[in-house]
């Protein structure tokens, strides 16, 4: 089109301009349509786990791959707990604006130099709470990764100090799907309480359909917050008295150093949660989560495994009532704990005793499965002196118990049939 051709076109009509502005103000209200959502209770382990973690105030550092929602879950956060949202981006920012901009006054050799904080940094001193939100850490540099050290455990930017309402949270894509992505260094790895964020198809289908998980921080009951204390101490020195090799082990691989690992201080991060956690009556599932994203996979596991040792019934007082004992609902923890009671007669082997044992085990077999006596009835057995006469509760498990052993014969007939039929396939 000329120059002509543009100089002689009619221009626009006040009768265009508010149709177009007519059609502007429609899409927008389609447009508000589509971002009005709603909430609703709902069980979602990850973001119990952040919630709690939020408020044991300790950062938490989000991985998932790109689009997974980890923007939106925190938006959303911020917006069921009232919090004000400060996005910051740390990969488009400078060292500077973290650790503060020098800023020399009348007389530096007196005052000194102060550093000067960002706007957002100020803003949210102002407000006093807020949740702020460093996104796109795993493409910051090392340079701004050691600059964010102080302002994610300190709470210092520049000369600024955060207040205590404001609380840490930041989000990273692993390194293979992050743009021009860096390893985080483990100094600032081993701050954060790692969680790794993934989609659950229901809560994905109903939140585009309107309906979002709420989150909602955990209801700690003030009564049991002394108890919670007692035990997460507990719990954490007594695992590391017989375990003094997890204080400290940082990983061989540059990877798993930008991951949880173990520290003094990423301890006592999971102590914090572990008292939260046990204050809260949050699942297993959930503090399995938090445990396992402060000090790593490994040993978080094997303090999961500590805690449930700690459960486990007393053998002894299984042993004085036998009629009434109280044993574990779950598989594993009630075959440890017949385990337990039968090592204990064998520690200290009496007729009273080892017949005290038969009545435990009769006692589990009213309760729950058979398949589970097999092993400690076997052992136990075996414990009989010759003066010892069989009790009755002996001929009560013996139908149940063989039965059982029988079935596993079954199954392993089974497998080996299967097995030696498709070698013959092979051949």
């Amino acid at each position: 089109m000329t120059l002509s051709t543009l100089l002689s076109a009619p221009a626009s009509t006040a009768a265009d301009v508010a149709r177009t502005g007519a059609q502007l103000a429609v899409a927008d209200d389609l447009l508000t349509l589509l971002r009005t959502t709603t909430t609703e209770p709902r069980p979602d382990e990850q973001l119990d786990a952040l919630t709690l973690a939020v408020a044991a105030d300790l950062p938490v550092l989000l991985w998932g791959e790109p689009g997974i929602g980890k923007t939106a879950a925190l938006t959303q956060l911020a917006a069921s707990l009232d919090l004000p949202l400060t996005t910051v981006i740390a990969s488009v920012h400078e060292p500077s604006d973290f650790s503060g901009l020098p800023v020399v006054g009348d007389d530096p050799a007196v005052q000194g130099v102060p550093m000067a904080p960002p706007q957002w940094a100020v803003e949210l001193v102002r407000a006093g709470r807020g949740l702020l939100f460093l996104d796109e850490l795993s493409t910051a540099t090392p340079a701004v990764q050691a600059a964010l050290l102080r302002v994610v455990l300190e709470r210092r930017v520049g000369a600024l100090q955060l207040p205590p309402g404001v609380r840490i949270v930041a989000a990273a894509n692993p390194r293979a799907s992050a743009a021009d992505g860096w390893e985080l260094s483990p100094p600032l790895a081993n701050r954060f309480v790692h969680l790794h964020w993934v989609h659950d198809r229901d809560v994905v289908v109903r939140g585009l359909g309107g309906v979002w998980p709420r989150a909602e921080l955990p209801r700690l009951v003030p009564e049991r917050l002394p108890e919670a204390v007692a035990f997460a101490r507990r719990a954490v020195c007594g695992f590391l008295k017989v375990r003094p090799t997890l204080i400290h082990r940082l990983p061989s691989t540059e990877t798993r150093r930008g991951g949880a690992w173990p520290s003094p201080r990423s301890w006592e991060a999971a102590l914090t949660l572990l008292a939260f956690g046990t204050a809260a009556s949050v699942s297993r599932e959930v503090l399995a989560l938090l445990v396992r994203g402060a000090v790593g996979d490994g040993p978080g596991l094997e303090l999961l495994a500590h805690l449930d040792r700690m459960d486990l019934p007393d053998p002894e007082t299984l042993l004085a009532e036998p009629a009434s004992a109280e044993l574990p609902e779950r598989g594993d923890l009630r075959q440890a704990a017949l385990e337990a009671v039968v090592a204990a007669v064998g520690a200290r082997p009496e007729r009273e005793r080892w017949e005290a044992a038969w009545a435990v085990l009769v006692r589990a077999m009213e309760t729950g499965t058979a398949d589970l006596l097999v092993a400690p009835a076997t052992t136990l057995a075996s414990l009989r002196r010759d003066d010892w006469e069989v009790p009755e509760a002996v001929e009560r498990l013996a139908a149940v118990v063989g039965l059982a052993q029988r079935a596993d014969r079954s199954v392993e007939r089974a497998t080996a049939a299967e097995a030696g039929h498709a070698r013959g396939v092979r051949r």
